[in-house]
């Protein structure tokens, strides 16, 4: 029986470096073809969903890291990252960020900055897809001229819990951390912890927690 167990956990590991090494390498050659600027070190285990409309932009920094789908996202939902791009969209992402399953949505623009680590699910929307005005959204026409977008920045080191939302027009200052399953409606200070839904201050980042 210890025989089987240890032959099956050598055969998980041998899989999981081949699989990882094709689907970076697969992942780099999707984005490279959808004109994605992005440095080295990539790593990607599975392949995620990138759709970027003509000029709209995405570019990513060194030592990145994603989780896409069955099998990489072990906390639940197991969906591939989404990098939907309108042709006035563009996302920035920094150096040694990690993320899971994340969805991006932008109309405009979504910065973030470096050692940034993105829980499980969290989406990202810089754009209120439709117009608030319930005429608008009667005419395509109007519900797109209407329909309001704003800059969503995160800065450095900062730590998004998972299945989190975090809307239009959001600053998540340095060093601070986001509660699980959060929704982020307004900008959260520099090392400060928030939480909820809507998302309110927690308390203070201390240094060494």
């Amino acid at each position: 029986m210890k025989l089987i167990r240890l032959s099956y956990k050598a055969f998980r590991k041998i899989k999981r470096i081949l699989f990882k090494t094709v689907q970076s390498a697969v992942t780099r050659i999707k984005l490279a073809g959808n004109g994605v600027q992005f440095g080295r070190a990539l790593v990607s285990n599975g392949i995620p969903n990138i759709d970027i409309a003509n000029g709209g932009t995405i570019s990513i920094g060194n030592q990145f890291r994603m989780n896409n789908g069955e099998n990489y996202n072990m906390i639940g939902r197991q969906q591939p990252c989404f990098f939907i791009v309108t042709s006035t969209g563009n996302i920035k992402i920094g150096d040694n960020v990690g993320i899971s399953g994340t969805a991006f949505f932008s109309s405009l623009s979504i910065e973030i900055g470096d050692n940034v680590k993105i829980g499980g699910n969290t989406v990202i929307y810089d754009s209120d897809f439709h117009s608030l005005h319930f005429l608008h959204r009667r005419d395509r026409k109007l519900d797109v001229k209407y329909t309001v977008s704003r800059a969503v920045k995160i800065e450095d080191d900062v730590f998004i819990g998972a299945h989190t939302t975090i809307l239009k027009g959001v600053t998540i200052g340095n060093r601070a951390i986001v509660g699980a399953g959060s929704v982020v409606v307004k900008d959260v200070p520099a090392g400060e912890i928030w939480a909820g839904n809507p998302a309110r201050f927690i308390r203070k980042v201390r240094d060494v927690e």
